[in-house]
């Protein structure tokens, strides 16, 4: 019988995972999460009484030191990601070093906030590169902005785990004064996916006043068509 690393998406609400990816979990031995790269929307209880299983927590450390690919040659174990399974570089990379090690590794799809977006009515053909608003000090991803700007398309910022929205919204008003960037209204997004999603469309002041909750995304749109405009409005 060969051991398998799984890889599993979980989609964006606690009940977003697929019945592939349920079948998967309860055969394996191990279950971890990774919770590095966003803040969970609901609690990993409730993922542990959904499964019957106890889930250990995993920081980026021991992601990238490859134990995981040593422990899926002995026994089945699964690698649970919040959203996309293959969203981050880190988890692209595991893949790679199991293929050199000779390790199993099987990839179970989850909907992610490329998908979630599509919520906000904007067209998705109409986004340009994706980026992100760091917590470290760095404004590059206004070159971003301003490059899907100039071909009229939306940006979409995701915004590092540590950085709470006043911030992260300074941190764009700073970006955009230097790339000489137009800020208009921009569309905040939270817990895409969840009972308890919220879609903010206004001026970044404005913005700055709301209570968001976590996990939350910024998108700068480009032109607007006319339906992309009245959705917006109507939220």
């Amino acid at each position: 019988m060969i051991n398998m690393l799984y890889i599993i998406g979980l989609g964006l609400s606690e009940k977003g995972y697929s019945k592939e990816a349920y079948e998967a979990i309860k055969e394996c031995k191990k279950i971890y999460l990774e919770g590095y790269t966003v803040d969970f929307p609901y609690k990993i209880k409730v993922l542990e009484k959904e499964f019957n299983e106890q889930i250990d927590i995993l920081k980026r450390d021991k992601v990238e030191n490859l134990g995981l690919i040593k422990e899926a040659k002995k026994e089945d174990i699964c690698l649970l990601v919040y959203g996309a399974p293959l969203s981050a570089t880190t988890h692209i990379t595991l893949i790679q070093e199991a293929k050199k090690a000779k390790t199993k590794v099987k990839v179970i799809q989850g909907a992610s906030v490329f998908d979630g977006i599509s919520e906000t009515g904007l067209q998705l053909y109409k986004f340009g590169k994706t980026t992100s608003i760091p917590e470290f000090e760095a404004d590059s991803f206004g070159e971003i902005i301003k490059e899907n700007s100039s071909i009229n398309a939306h940006t979409l910022l995701l915004v590092d785990i540590g950085l709470e929205l006043d911030k992260a919204l300074e941190k764009l008003e700073n970006s955009a004064k230097k790339y000489e960037i137009n800020l208009e209204k921009v569309v905040v997004c939270s817990r895409l996916g969840n009972k308890n999603s919220k879609i903010y469309y206004n001026n970044i002041a404005e913005l700055k006043t709301k209570k968001v909750e976590k996990p939350f995304c910024i998108i700068v749109p480009g032109k607007l068509h006319f339906v992309e405009e009245e959705f917006l409005k109507n939220l």
